[in-house]
């Protein structure tokens, strides 16, 4: 009993509050009544309109109060009114006015009800706006109140300046002041834009530009500094990451850019470290997101890989985008557990089901599909890390193209309308087996399209900044233990794109697709591994080669000095979108003729043949030249 009554305290405790609303909107528009009367007639109502008084009130409770219920007015948080809150209640009032002048009149025959003056109607209006506007208000005054006296009577709180007071901004200081476990006091802004110098918002004045930081930092003895412009790039971070240590303080905390604010809101709680893809990241992009939203919105989704840095994040993406329906499968069941429990923190109420799975498994893969039923498949499960996969070149096969293969296949006898396969620039004129076996799956895909009336296709891209196994998490290690940090050549350039970022434009391809296609992302100029290096350890106030030394160790197999996008042979074709373009594909195989030589590839697999793998590699992909492996033992 004890328990039932628990778990249903959190509504109890609801419509108690809502009540208490009612009740309060229900003497506001009776007081509002009587007061109209009162005025109109300088405080005594004469006899013969006192009758019409006494019918208006209740009617007017009568009519109103329903009125509100429609407009939702009571599911709105108060607490956190606004102007779109402030102009329902003037809509809401507007219309009770109205349905009340409508029923005055058509009981206008009704004895006593004919003697109301129109003039109170008028006076009734602007009263019971401005009470029930009260009524709301107060709550957020009381608060404010509260929060003036928890910045005087707590200790521990956090002084901070915010850069940039644009909408992130004013919404992130309302954020903070009103959000009672937030630890960081705002006392200023700062914003390079000169006509927004001396604004106060929300009661914090703009101080001025950021050349100003440390003259703020100084007089106002500012302890954190929060950076809330989430469309800057890299550049903006860096120079104010750079002007805040300057000016002695440590701790720098961030809003994340526009494509990782999955909520589309800003709160205190979205506040986090600086991190290397922040300091790193480019402009952000353009995205279609009606395009998206039509692909995703409503709709059944299937992730394989789900657990890994592309899959957890199109999780996050698709339901960002109102997937109705997510079906998330992985191997991995402890990146499971974890995507579980980061999904359900950030969309309490999504549809999500969790499956352990092995996409090489037939008969799983089967069983997720048939019950799950998607209508579109986002294929990122794949062995992707190079020098492991070239001594485990039957794995990579297996996974990389027979795990595709056998998705792809289920996926198009159950009817999905849509399969899109995660590739890489290593897939194009591949050197490793990594790279070789994603150019394989990239013509599994192209040769299945159309195939049961699913639209196949593939997005290609270079590499994700901060994804597991990634240059960057490495790096940082590296520099937190002291050093060195290691590379391989300072000869060698990768592209490099935010994860989110690779995410929404694999989503904007997925979107215009009409089938057969294989996407590649703009992944804009390749950066030298050498400086992304130096810059991530001038980014911890640290000095390369003199506090964190750099070391070269040489290439591993599979390695190249230069990825590519596109092979010599093809093209690109422009999109309707300027960061996707289309790869130039030869005719796709004949299915007989590439079934058979898959069914030799996957018997030199079973057997574990390294050197039959490559060579029908090979003869799947001309374009393959195998590096020269150091050891070629265990497969």
């Amino acid at each position: 009993m004890r328990r039932r009554l628990t778990d249903a305290w959190p509504l109890i405790r609801l419509w108690a509050q809502r009540g208490l609303f009612v009740l309060a909107d229900v003497l506001a528009v009776a007081g509002s009544a009587y007061l109209a009367y009162s005025l109109r007639f300088d405080g005594v109502v004469p006899a013969a309109y006192l009758t019409g008084m006494v019918y208006g009130i209740p009617l007017a409770v009568c009519v109103k109060i329903p009125v509100f219920a429609v407009l939702r007015m009571y599911r709105f948080s108060w607490r956190h009114v606004g102007i779109r809150e402030l102009a329902t209640t003037v809509v809401a009032c507007s219309i009770g006015s109205a349905v009340l002048a409508a029923a005055f009149f058509g009981l206008r025959e009704t004895g006593g009800i004919s003697a109301m003056p129109r003039s109170v109607l008028a006076i009734d209006w602007a009263l019971c706006l401005l009470g029930i506007g009260g009524v709301r208000l107060a709550g957020r005054l009381s608060m404010l109140v509260r929060t003036g006296r928890r910045y005087e009577g707590e200790a521990g709180l956090r002084r901070a300046v915010i850069i940039g007071a644009g909408d992130a901004g004013m919404v992130l200081a309302r954020s903070l002041r009103e959000d009672a476990a937030s630890r960081y006091v705002p006392v200023g802004f700062l914003d390079d834009d000169r006509a927004k110098w001396g604004l106060i918002i929300h009661g914090v004045r703009v101080l001025g530009g950021r050349q100003r930081l440390w003259r703020v930092v100084d007089s106002l003895h500012v302890d954190s500094v929060l950076i809330a412009v989430p469309s800057s790039g890299g550049s903006f971070v860096t120079d104010t990451v750079t002007r805040a240590r300057e000016a002695g303080v440590q701790d720098i905390r961030i809003l994340p850019p526009l494509s990782q604010l999955y909520s589309a809101q800003v709160h205190a709680a979205e506040l986090r470290e600086v991190t290397p893809e922040d300091v790193l990241r480019r402009e952000p992009v353009r995205i279609d997101t009606t395009a998206i939203e039509q692909l995703v919105r409503g709709r059944s989704i299937l992730v394989t890989g789900a657990a890994g840095s592309i899959g957890s994040e199109l999780c996050r993406q698709v339901l960002r985008f109102g997937a109705g329906d997510l079906t998330c499968l992985d191997n991995d069941e402890t990146g499971m557990f974890y995507l579980e429990r980061d999904l359900k923190g950030r969309f309490p109420n999504g549809s999500i089901s969790y499956r352990v799975g092995d996409v090489r498994d037939r008969s799983r893969v089967r069983h997720v599909i048939e019950h799950a039923r998607p209508e579109t498949v986002f294929h990122a499960a794949a062995y992707k890390h190079v020098p492991l996969m070239e001594q485990s070149a039957a794995e990579a096969v297996k996974t990389n193209v027979f795990g595709t293969r056998c998705v792809i296949e289920e996926a198009c006898a159950w009817g999905t309308e849509s399969f899109v396969l995660i590739s890489t620039d290593k897939a194009v004129n591949p050197c490793s087996i990594m790279g070789a076996t994603k150019r394989v799956a990239e013509r599994i895909t192209h040769s299945n399209n159309g195939r049961f009336k699913t639209r196949c296709m593939a997005v290609r891209f270079g590499n994700v900044l901060g994804s597991r196994g990634s240059v960057l998490p490495i790096f940082e290690e590296q520099i937190r233990a002291g050093g060195p940090v290691t590379i391989t050549d300072p000869r060698m350039q990768r592209y490099f794109m935010v994860t989110s970022e690779a995410v929404l434009l694999v989503l904007q391809a997925a979107a215009m697709g009409a089938g057969g296609e294989v996407f590649v992302l703009d992944m804009g100029e390749p950066l030298s591994i050498l400086e992304l290096a130096r810059d991530l350890i001038r980014s911890h106030g640290l000095e390369p080669d003199e506090d964190v030394p750099i070391v070269f160790t040489g290439m591993r197999p599979g390695e190249r000095l230069f990825e590519e996008l596109l092979t010599a042979e093809e093209g690109t074709d422009a999109t309707t979108h300027e960061k996707v373009f289309v790869a130039r594909l030869g005719s796709p195989w004949e299915s007989g003729k590439l079934d058979e030589r898959l069914e030799r590839l996957l018997v030199a697999a079973e057997r574990g043949d390294r050197e039959e793998v490559v060579a029908h590699l090979r003869e799947l992909v001309p374009s393959y030249s195998p590096c020269t492996v150091r050891d070629q033992n265990g497969l």
